[in-house]
């Protein structure tokens, strides 16, 4: 995002869960911050309590598909229809596809309707190959005023997140920077990157 001030925008996939989404927003809290939640369909279904909490705490929502697909593992509309499931119970105009992946086709139809979210910078929580340390030097060494930082809200993430988290959290806050949600008038125009 085009920024003259000090601010990031993070954002959590996936959730909301249970325990890791709530701690989220704790931790948040502490800082004044505010993020942007791409949630699971599915999820919010199972946990609806849990993606109640995320709105009422002042952080915007997006669309994150309902079942978690692959944008290139599946046909257009399946896909499209897997999106606006999620639409239905999550109403926001931001989407990021899962795993950052797109064919032209689904891009072309999805900006007509979304703003199509992506990121520079993959914090790496969900990979089990990354120690807490390198996922927190990555997400040190790459992040600037207006990048959208991508962490996870998972299971999966939730021991490095629990780690990583705070400490980019501090590191920001005392070098001045602000936390902010993206609007749903927002876009970022990115090459689009995998993610998990």
């Amino acid at each position: 995002m085009e920024s003259s001030e000090k601010v990031l925008y993070l954002t959590f996939d996936d959730g909301p869960i249970p325990d890791v989404t709530p701690w989220v927003l704790e931790l948040l809290e502490q800082y004044k911050a505010k993020a942007t939640f791409f949630c699971v369909g599915e999820n919010v279904k199972k946990h609806r309590d849990v993606f109640e909490l995320v709105a009422a705490a002042g952080h915007s929502v997006g669309n994150h598909t309902y079942h978690h697909i692959s944008g290139w593992q599946t046909d257009n509309i399946p896909y499209f229809h897997d999106i606006r499931k999620c639409a239905r119970l999550v109403k926001s105009e931001l989407f990021r596809p899962p795993y950052g992946r797109l064919k032209p086709k689904q891009a072309q139809f999805l900006t007509r309707h979304y703003n199509v979210i992506m990121w520079d910078v993959l914090s790496g929580d969900f990979d089990e190959n990354l120690s807490p340390e390198d996922c927190y030097e990555n997400v040190i060494k790459s992040t600037k005023s207006g990048s959208i930082v991508v962490f996870h809200d998972s299971i999966k993430s939730e021991k490095t997140l629990k780690i990583v988290l705070p400490r980019v959290l501090k590191y920001f806050a005392e070098k001045g920077y602000m936390f902010k949600a993206l609007s749903q008038t927002d876009q970022q125009k990115s090459s689009l990157v995998p993610a998990s």
